[in-house]
């Protein structure tokens, strides 16, 4: 019994304590949770309400019956396969040329020895704090003056087409990705780019066949933030796209606005159906979004 006794850990004075329990820290994360569930779930309870309950009891109440008849009508009414279509068209394009173009400029600036690369890094990074309302209009006068033919943009210039918000989505992304693999990239050894280098392997070959494999945790976890940030968009596609028909799924909820007065219960259970994609692609990729929410915080 002796020999067992010592073999415990001994902490604060008491033998067999492991460690003092965290209380507060729990508290907080309950509070928080809840903080961010409440909305949420008080959404979901209204979409399944008739607005007929909700006149009759009011929406703080919890009589009435429940269905899912507001979600169907919020499909039908709202158009969300049509837009669900354009959401697709933009964001796995965007996600696509951010990934590849950040992980390129990543490569610069952390694997080769150059004067700028640290300079080029500092701007990417600090782009990310400019606030992208201050870039609307004169991007949109830009967009405006580029000519295109008018068998890609029926309006002849870069507006109204889903090449303008690939763009600036891409490029708003850019430096928030370039940042996270350059410091992904850092922490990989040295010696591998040197050895292919013996070896006569140039940079094309040392970024593609070396470093990329490498990188693929990093760009799993940076693929599912960008795509919850891309389809969450609302911004650059209102600003960029006047045809109805064209604009992404985020956009759909205001077809569900009446004229002189809305439903909320239905206006609810459309922005529940719009939340389905990034509900699923998080619990798919639950494990890959932790990590990119720390990915490079503990590397540089």
């Amino acid at each position: 019994m002796s020999t067992i006794a010592r073999t415990l850990p001994v902490q604060n004075g008491r033998t067999g304590k492991t460690g003092k329990r965290h209380y507060g820290t729990h508290i907080f994360l309950i509070v928080m949770a809840a903080i961010w569930l409440v909305p949420l779930l008080w959404s979901l309870y209204t979409a399944l309400r008739p607005k007929e309950d909700t006149d009759k009891y009011g929406y703080f109440s919890f009589g009435g019956s429940f269905g899912f008849e507001n979600f169907v009508q919020a499909w039908n009414q709202g158009g969300f396969s049509k837009y669900f279509l354009n959401s697709v068209l933009i964001t796995v394009p965007t996600v696509l040329l951010t990934l590849l173009f950040a992980s390129m400029m990543a490569f610069a600036v952390s694997r080769v020895s150059w004067k700028f690369n640290i300079t080029l890094l500092i701007m990417f990074t600090a782009g990310n704090l400019l606030p992208p309302q201050v870039l609307a209009a004169p991007l949109f006068e830009m967009f405006k003056h580029v000519s295109l033919p008018y068998s890609i943009s029926d309006s002849g210039n870069l507006l109204n087409t889903y090449i303008a918000v690939i763009i600036v989505d891409t490029a708003f992304q850019i430096g928030f990705c370039t940042f996270v693999l350059s410091n992904y990239m850092k922490a990989l050894p040295q010696d591998l780019t040197e050895a292919a280098l013996v070896d006569g392997a140039g940079i094309w070959r040392q970024y593609w066949n070396i470093i990329m494999p490498l990188c693929r945790p990093a760009l799993a976890a940076l693929g599912t933030l960008q795509v919850i940030f891309i389809y969450n968009d609302f911004f650059w596609p209102l600003l960029f796209i006047q045809s109805g028909d064209r604009l992404p799924i985020t956009t759909a909820i205001n077809n569900l606005q009446g004229q002189f007065l809305s439903n909320y219960n239905l206006i609810a259970a459309g922005a529940m159906i719009t939340l389905i994609p990034t509900m699923i692609i998080y619990l798919v990729l639950q494990r890959q979004f932790v990590a990119g929410l720390t990915l490079g915080a503990s590397k540089g």
